[in-house]
């Protein structure tokens, strides 16, 4: 009698739907369920979910096209959807305490567009931290859509410190009169101030776009400064620290609510995705719990606590360290590049992701650094006592990567399993 394979009984548990019709598939999502599980995830922008973010993510609400707003909506049959989009805005505007939300847009980039298209013109000038420092292709960066349309300028850090220069930002913004500033990025160790960029950005006659997508979740859980009393437009998304689906926000006072819905719909999109809308509701009510609040607040905590661990064993840290869920490694005085660390690592059970560090000599897809961040850990319930072990495995695992020892990386990866046994991750099977 033939035996069905492990995976294929596992999967066919926890997927009988999707076994019976896509085994191929079906056995994927299997795979990449016990790889979660198995191994410790430390890039700063993914996180787990909860089984009740899952489930709104796959119900029927991926039935109903829904062009426009609620109460103007395109199609008849909104009955319920617009009591599911009402509900994913209010609770956004509550969470947050911000006049307008739109939770339309279809992920962060789109949402970045949206804002150019609110308040700017093909050609026009705006302003973002420049990629290699830490921010975003779509503050203007070059090879992006919004550096080939508008004219980008772009602010650094300062060399010596890996902190932003802010005579050094109001002297540009004030010889470049940019439409748009935006603040935040994607690879910013540190608090951002938000006041000072508001500053500039008045004397300057710019509108203020925070792209908090990286720091939402610490941000509604009181862990980082909100933008909201300084910022025009808050662009997010709703993924990474908010722990939600993966989709996007848009914030905003009220003077600019009109601009912003008119740019996201009809200017970008056509319907919103209603599952995804769902699941944002149910995330950004999670995210009002006390529990979210200490979660948040645990994410800095073991961030610091594992930046002081990898400068105890001589790592260089961009900034000397971290005040949000972000460190960002410089590994040049290790004589191993970020691209060979990552893989290594990655065979050891330690998902990172190699990156640009400031004035990195190297190229973007062969850069000096590694970046890693606490959120996903701490959903796990991973504390500060843990962050010696990870920093450890980090340490032993670039050792690995610049001798060429491979018989090292599975010995952290069974040790890496053995700790994630003892943490089961949320929204994962358990068997």
């Amino acid at each position: 009698m033939t035996q069905t394979p492990a995976h294929q009984q596992t999967s066919a548990h926890q997927h009988p739907a999707l076994t019976a019709t896509d085994p191929e598939l079906a056995a994927l999502v299997t795979a990449e369920e016990r790889l979660q599980a198995d191994t410790l995830r430390l890039i700063p922008s993914e996180n787990y979910v909860s089984t009740a973010v899952l489930e709104a993510s796959g119900t029927v609400l991926q039935n109903k096209y829904s062009e426009g707003y609620p109460g103007r909506r395109y199609y008849e049959g909104q009955q319920n959807i617009d009591q599911v989009e009402r509900l994913a805005v209010a609770r956004a505007k509550a969470l947050f305490g911000t006049d307008h939300a739109n939770v339309q847009p279809y992920s962060g980039s789109p949402a970045n567009l949206a804002v150019y298209l609110a308040f700017a013109e093909p050609g026009d000038t705006v302003m973002g931290m420049a990629l290699p420092m830490g921010g975003h292709l779509t503050h203007g960066w070059g090879v992006s859509a919004t550096g080939k349309w508008f004219r980008g300028v772009q602010y650094a850090v300062r060399q010596d410190t890996g902190l932003v220069d802010f005579d050094a930002v109001r002297e540009l913004a004030l010889k470049e009169r940019p439409k748009l500033i935006f603040c935040g990025g994607t690879a910013l160790p540190r608090t951002i101030d938000f006041a000072a960029f508001a500053e500039i950005a008045r004397e300057s006659g710019a509108v203020l776009v925070a792209d908090i997508a990286h720091i939402a979740g610490l941000v509604a859980g009181g862990a980082h400064p909100s933008p909201v009393p300084y910022a025009d437009v808050i662009s997010t998304t709703t993924h990474k620290t908010l722990r939600g689906p993966r989709g996007a926000m848009l914030l905003a006072r009220e003077e600019h609510a009109k601009a912003i819905d008119k740019a996201v719909f009809p200017g970008l999109q056509g319907g919103p995705h209603n599952q995804t809308t769902a699941a944002i509701a149910v995330a950004l009510h999670e995210a009002a719990q006390p529990s979210f609040r200490s979660y948040a607040h645990a994410v800095v905590a073991n961030a610091k606590a594992l930046a002081e661990a990898l400068l105890a064993r001589g790592f260089d840290l961009v900034s000397g360290g971290t005040d949000n869920h972000l460190v960002l490694m410089d590994l040049t005085s290790k004589d191993v590049p970020g691209k060979v660390a990552a893989k290594a690592l990655d065979r050891a059970g330690i998902v990172v992701n190699y990156n640009t560090v400031p004035y990195d000599p190297r190229k973007p897809f062969d850069p000096s650094g590694v970046r890693i961040g606490t959120p996903s850990l701490t959903s796990r319930g991973l504390g500060t006592e843990h962050m010696a072990a990870v920093a450890d495995w980090i340490d032993r695992g670039v050792r690995a990567a610049g001798t060429g020892d491979e018989d090292a990386l599975p010995k952290i990866r069974g040790e890496v399993a053995e700790l994630m046994t003892a943490f089961p991750a949320p929204g994962l099977p358990t068997a």
